[in-house]
């Protein structure tokens, strides 16, 4: 008789990184080793958990190449000594330009083997007063969606589209991802727009995709003076926020049920209904 069930655990962690990249290794080690010890069995970084550096081009002097170096190294690690799906969000990769990195959601299987890559589409950029923010002056553009599935033993198999912060204005990068179980978004939203849109927007994409969203995040005040909003949390395909951290470091865990996602989208078959694709 089969022992699998219809649910499985999952976590966010929430850092306030520093400039120093060993600091923050660190620091998320001890907050992986937390999530897994709570039953997670897919765990996720925030954007930025690396470094967050003086200015944007520290990230672009903290770039690795695609498959090496000590943040890559770090992750593998951490993922196999778990035994956990680790999703490392986000990490500069060479964009093959000197000024650029690509900021790359890595994701990592419980052997430690990399799974899959997705390259930040959409660049952030806003400017109110003394607070300005243009990725694209150092960040280079992913082409190309992503998605990948995991299961953990006795749990169903997780269909899981990846995202990052800024993404998550544009519903139409999760209608091209949908149907999946999961939307991951790690992120860095500022004070400022976190506070205006963070929670709406993430639920608006559970609801209207009848996922689940699990997003990590960058919670408080950086050592570079940088305010971030914080607020990592699990939210359910109805758009209840299941669990979440406010501020400071901390964990986010929480249950992914497939037979909600099923019902849900039997009860209300939203999906199915859609016209234009």
């Amino acid at each position: 008789m089969s022992t699998a069930t219809t649910t499985v655990t999952v976590a966010a962690v929430q850092m306030v990184s520093k400039i120093d990249v060993g600091a923050n290794l660190r620091d998320a080690a001890e907050l992986i080793a937390r999530a897994a010890r709570a039953g997670a069995r897919l765990v996720v970084l925030p954007e930025y958990f690396c470094i967050m550096g003086r200015s944007d081009r520290d990230k672009v002097a903290a770039r690795e190449p695609d498959g090496q170096g000590p943040i890559q190294s770090f992750l593998s690690a951490a993922a196999a000594e778990h035994g956990i799906w680790l999703v490392g969000g986000t990490t500069p990769i060479d964009a093959q330009q000197p000024d650029r990195v690509k900021n790359s959601v890595l994701v990592y299987d419980p052997q430690g083997h990399r799974a899959t890559r997705y390259d930040k589409i959409h660049l952030f950029a806003f400017s109110r007063g003394e607070e300005s923010y243009d990725e694209a002056r150092t960040i280079a553009p992913g082409r190309e969606l992503s998605t990948f599935e995991f299961q953990a033993i006795g749990s169903p198999r997780i269909k899981v589209g990846l995202s990052v912060c800024y993404d998550l204005r544009f519903p139409e990068l999760y209608r091209a991802l949908a149907p999946v179980d999961l939307i991951l978004v790690p992120s860095a939203f500022t004070a400022t727009t976190g506070r205006a849109h963070w929670e709406t927007l993430l639920r608006a994409r559970a609801i209207e995709n009848l996922c689940y969203v699990l997003a990590a995040a960058q919670g408080g005040r950086h050592e570079n003076g940088r305010a971030t909003y914080g607020h990592s949390m699990l939210i359910d395909p109805w758009g209840k926020v299941v669990s979440m951290q406010e501020e400071g470091p901390g964990v986010v865990v929480g249950t992914i049920d497939t037979q909600i996602i099923a019902q849900m989208r039997t009860d209300l078959p939203a999906l199915s209904h859609r016209v234009i694709k």
